[in-house]
């Protein structure tokens, strides 16, 4: 089997028809903006059905021309996002980590995205998200707060996903519980107890559920935890557009470094999990147990998307850590330092807080 390597899309820019600077996607007007002189570009775009591929083909190197592209692609040495390069460029920064990577040789292949999920929020209002999830943090340093409140920058990406749809149809064998009520006597310091206690009944069944399954939404990067942008969701896939090259504009986007096959592989684990809630709620009673499931999938269909996502980092003692927020819902997580300090003093509080009560306590008795 031929496979399609995994590789970042270029950054695309456009120039400014009246002063010549760079062309940045707005999110609250959803046209191209020049940030120098304030020149609009309106790129109003009839909205198309957004295709669906065929994962068969797609892993058989069958699919069209149309919806294969080649970039140049280096992989970050320090958090493994892929990093792209254009022109003449051969060296660039991970927009993940700040980790200098330069360019190995060759190109490479990739599926093309077929839709994107615009940004909602500009970098105001994802910073506005940030501060105030950052001021929330107990035991965090002040330095911490402090960047917050500085206003530095964010970074917007475009982050890669897998979207897969299945026809699914499964085989399952199980016993349901039905509980009863029995009472059971014994004697405790010579009197005799009855208590109620509840019993299951067993009965063996076996069945048949069917599901189809859309949209199931899998990471395709490695550059940031996956508790990360799990926390990010959900996404309303509803607002994805086709894709078009002016929403990237002034972002930047990564290429996928979860491949097509594995990426389906997370899908099933997904689709498994909401088929065993199925086979659960098929079999009834007040307790299941599942002995097998066998499932077949058919008509499998795909759609590689990006998502946006604001990412910021923060220096603190020599470790750098990474704050994420949902591009089109202000959800933010990320890794947060501890001030040891803050700790100890509260620490120091309680036991100080505890020894007062304690001798209140015995003063007054």
């Amino acid at each position: 089997m031929n496979t399609i390597e995994n590789t970042p899309q270029e950054e695309h820019l456009f120039p400014c028809e009246n002063c010549g600077a760079d062309l940045r996607f707005s999110p609250k007007t959803g046209v191209l903006t020049c940030n120098q002189c304030g020149f609009r570009e309106g790129r109003v775009e009839p909205k198309t059905t957004i295709p669906e591929l065929d994962f068969k083909s797609a892993l058989a190197d069958a699919l069209p021309s149309a919806e294969i592209e080649e970039n140049r692609v280096t992989s970050c040495p320090n958090c493994g996002a892929q990093v792209g390069f254009d022109g003449e460029n051969h060296a660039s920064e991970c927009p993940f980590c700040a980790t200098p990577v330069v360019v190995d040789t060759g190109s490479h292949r990739q599926i093309k995205p077929s839709a994107v999920l615009p940004f909602q929020l500009d970098e105001t209002t994802a910073h506005d998200a940030m501060s105030t999830w950052l001021g929330r943090l107990w035991f965090a340093p002040n330095g911490l707060k402090a960047y917050a409140r500085k206003g530095r920058r964010m970074q917007g990406i475009y982050v890669p996903y897998w979207t897969f749809d299945a026809d699914t149809k499964s085989r399952y064998r199980g016993q349901r519980g039905t509980e009863y009520q029995t009472t059971s006597t014994h004697f405790e310091n010579g009197k005799k107890v009855q208590r109620n206690v509840t019993k299951v009944r067993w009965t063996p069944v076996s069945g048949r559920v069917s599901r189809l399954f859309d949209d199931v939404l899998v990471l395709a990067s490695k550059a940031l935890p996956t508790r990360y942008t799990q926390a990010l969701e959900p996404w309303d896939l509803s607002g994805l557009e086709p894709f078009q090259a002016f929403y990237l504009a002034g972002f930047k986007a990564e290429g996928y470094s979860i491949d097509l096959e594995n990426g389906f592989s997370f899908a099933r684990e997904k689709m498994d999990r909401q088929i065993l809630r199925d086979v659960k709620f098929d079999i009834g009673g007040d307790r299941q147990q599942v002995g097998a499931i066998e499932t077949s999938v058919s008509d499998v269909t795909f759609k590689h998307i990006l998502l946006p996502v604001w990412l910021a980092a923060y220096k603190y003692q020599g470790k750098t850590y990474r704050f994420v927020v949902n591009g089109q819902t202000g959800r933010v997580e990320g890794e947060r330092p501890y001030s040891a300090w803050k700790i100890g003093f509260s620490v120091l509080l309680a036991l100080g807080l505890a020894a007062v009560f304690g001798y209140f306590y015995a003063q007054s008795t």
